[in-house]
């Protein structure tokens, strides 16, 4: 494709030599035919380097480019717009079962639904229009899967679970499982380690996207609810009873403890920890391996560290060390001038 062509597409303006593009890569490793893209001036040197052929950058770029350029408001959009005329096309999954799927006779399942080989759906469920429903999967007892879902390999859904409109939900996924819940009795002087029921259910919201290997408990009564647009990462574990507002996102490797509400439009960075039983409020964000044991009210958008506090004080706090040794310094200069007189 000329990159004049593409920048028609992308609603861009092509600058310099209308070049064949024939993929796309990021700046570093980006080669003759590749389109690269950068937004942010800090990374001048990468795309003053790089090897692409055409390069995405803003209006007010005034850095130049070795290579053919192409304005558009959002480069990182309109790269993603660009990476899927370049890429090769999806699988394609014909509606049907597969031979080997085992379908309850109760269960309802929706037009156009595909259900691959191995997959096991139990009794009452139900499968939504146009959904999609890979190899290997189990979908326990009265389970509801929204219309136009797309549920990758291996995952499990436990008895209960209810996915909305538009779910992904990526190879590995368990939902519904129960929680870390137990309670502590004496008997003739020992400890007895009974198991608290798990009662409740897990629900998504429309349109949540969940990454592999990341696991959600089931309500210990109630439900464990994640609301709508909300993406989810790899390696997440995600508490029993916890409530996310929706159009938030947590990364890889958090981890959230029951009975804990997230507000709307929420960012928990990777390894970040937040205690059980707290509010995080609207639009707050939790930074990466920050350690959260009490309740955020908003006063504070973003907080890091562990305990986690605010940018100001977690910097403050780091810069002491520095500023005491510059006193000692500065004391002990003045010691020498007061012993040399």
């Amino acid at each position: 494709m000329k990159a004049s062509e593409l920048a028609g597409i992308l609603g861009g303006v092509l600058e310099g030599e209308d070049v064949e593009i024939t993929a796309c890569g990021g700046l570093e490793e980006a080669r003759r035919g590749d389109l690269s893209f950068c937004k942010d001036p800090k990374h001048v040197k990468l795309v003053q380097t790089t090897q692409a052929s055409a390069v995405l950058l803003p209006p007010d770029w005034d850095h130049g480019a070795p290579c053919a350029i192409i304005r558009v408001q959002d480069p990182n959009h309109a790269c993603m717009t660009a990476a899927k005329l370049f890429a090769p096309p999806s699988p394609e999954r014909e509606p049907g079962v597969h031979p080997t799927a085992v379908v309850d006779p109760s269960a309802k399942i929706g037009e156009g639904v595909h259900i691959g080989p191995f997959t096991v759906i139990e009794k009452g469920a139900v499968i939504g229009n146009g959904s999609v429903i890979e190899a290997q999967v189990f979908i326990g007892e009265g389970c509801v899967v929204g219309p136009d879902s797309h549920i990758y390999p291996q995952v499990t859904l436990r008895e209960g679970t209810k996915l909305g409109r538009g779910v992904i939900l990526h190879c590995g996924v368990r939902l519904g499982g129960d929680g870390y819940g137990y309670n502590t009795t004496f008997e003739n002087g020992l400890p007895k380690i009974e198991k608290i029921p798990q009662l409740g259910i897990v629900e998504l919201g429309d349109f949540v996207e969940i990454g592999s290997n990341t696991t959600i408990d089931r309500a210990r009564i109630g439900r464990t609810y994640i609301g709508p647009h909300t993406k989810i990462d790899n390696l997440v574990q995600i508490g029993h009873n916890v409530k996310v507002a929706g159009y938030s996102g947590i990364i890889a490797q958090a981890g959230v403890a029951g009975s804990t509400q997230i507000g709307s439009g929420c960012l928990i960075w990777a390894q970040a920890g937040v205690s059980g039983h707290i509010k995080i409020a609207d639009g707050v964000q939790v930074g990466p391996q920050a350690g959260v044991p009490q309740s955020l009210d908003g006063s504070v958008k973003y907080v890091i560290g562990a305990p986690a506090e605010s940018m100001k004080e977690f910097g403050g706090r780091l810069l002491l060390p520095k500023l005491f040794a510059k006193l000692k310094a500065e004391v002990k200069e003045l010691k020498a001038r007061v012993a040399a007189k």
